[in-house]
């Protein structure tokens, strides 16, 4: 099974150390309310301008921070720390806080960019010997709050495999509610059984054509972290009842990737390296027969795309932080 090891740590590293300060070029999520609002990403965003797109700047810095807390002593990590010195700062966090007062902010980056921005945070939070998790915090704060005022407000979950997933930003921001807002945790515990709890035969009608996520699987993922271990079988047997026949074979098979400077295709990648972090992170849940299949479909699905995380820059500005949650699958369990 594939490890993350310091030389896979120093490719991401330096993949990422190239990419979160690039201001173009960028994709803006961004509602001008009139001239003044033409701006450029680094004027609008002064820490996650970078990575064609706030989103995934933000967890570009979340994987050299966890990168660097792996591998304090490798050569890029005092890159990395000199880099989260300059940028993760109150003066620079105030400004990415002042960006959400603009008019019709409401819906900015969520849920996906609000989900990793939690993740930074409690990746920082790890770092007891820096200041940034102190930094951040007033903005990670703000984001838990809007799930606060979202999630009870949010009558259906949204299942596609793209950014709108709702299964995967309550996967993220319950790791860190669990520590920084039991009050959060509750919400999102009971939300995802509201959603999910009752979902019985999933049909594997998957991948779509730029999914970077398994709506089945990250579904699945979301409720075994949520449920304990016992209702969690009993779930999943519902849920996926082919499994020990390897159906649906949708869900065991990797996806095609046929053009990867195609933005929009080359979220296949992504969709295959989400899967080997969503197989083997179930696959501890499962019998010896069930965590074989998983773990079998885990390492198909990795070996497919962990080559191509750089290349191409609408795959490499993002897809190393998705070969990272699947490589340190299970590390807190």
């Amino acid at each position: 099974m594939t490890a993350l090891t310091q030389d896979l740590a120093t490719r991401f590293a330096t993949i990422a150390l190239g990419h979160v300060t690039l201001e173009y070029p960028h994709k803006l999520d961004h509602v001008m309310d009139g001239p003044e609002d033409v701006l450029g990403p680094r004027a609008l965003h002064p820490i996650f301008h970078g990575s064609f797109d706030w989103h995934s700047c933000v967890h570009g810095y979340w994987l050299l921070l966890s990168l660097a807390r792996r591998f304090p002593k490798a050569v890029f990590a005092a890159d990395v720390r000199a880099l989260a010195d300059r940028m993760l700062t109150a003066g620079k966090v105030a400004g990415e806080l002042a960006y959400l007062d603009r008019a019709y902010t409401g819906g900015f980056e969520r849920p996906y960019g609000w989900a990793w921005l939690l993740a930074l945070h409690g990746e920082a939070a790890r770092h007891e010997d820096a200041e940034w998790a102190e930094a951040l915090e007033p903005l990670a704060r703000a984001f838990a709050q809007r799930f606060h005022d979202f999630l009870p407000r949010q009558t259906y979950p949204i299942r596609t495999g793209t950014h709108y997933s709702t299964a995967f930003a309550l996967i993220l921001a319950l790791d860190w509610a669990e520590v920084h807002d039991p009050a959060l945790a509750d919400l999102v515990r009971a939300r995802a059984i509201d959603y999910f709890g009752g979902d019985r035969a999933c049909p594997g009608w998957e991948p779509g054509g730029d999914e970077f996520l398994s709506s089945a699987l990250i579904e699945a993922l979301c409720m075994r972290r949520i449920l304990p271990a016992p209702d969690f079988r009993t779930w999943f047997a519902g849920f996926l009842p082919g499994l020990a026949a390897g159906e649906p074979a949708s869900l065991f098979t990797p996806a095609f990737v046929s053009d990867r400077s195609d933005g929009k295709i080359a979220h296949l990648d992504g969709f295959n390296l989400s899967r080997a972090w969503c197989w083997r992170s179930l696959g501890s849940a499962l019998d010896e027969a069930g965590k074989g299949l998983a773990l079998k479909a885990a390492d198909a699905h990795l070996a497919a795309s962990l080559p191509h995380v750089s290349g191409d820059y609408m795959g490499e500005h993002w897809l190393a932080s998705f070969a990272l949650l699947a490589l340190i699958a299970g590390e807190s369990e």
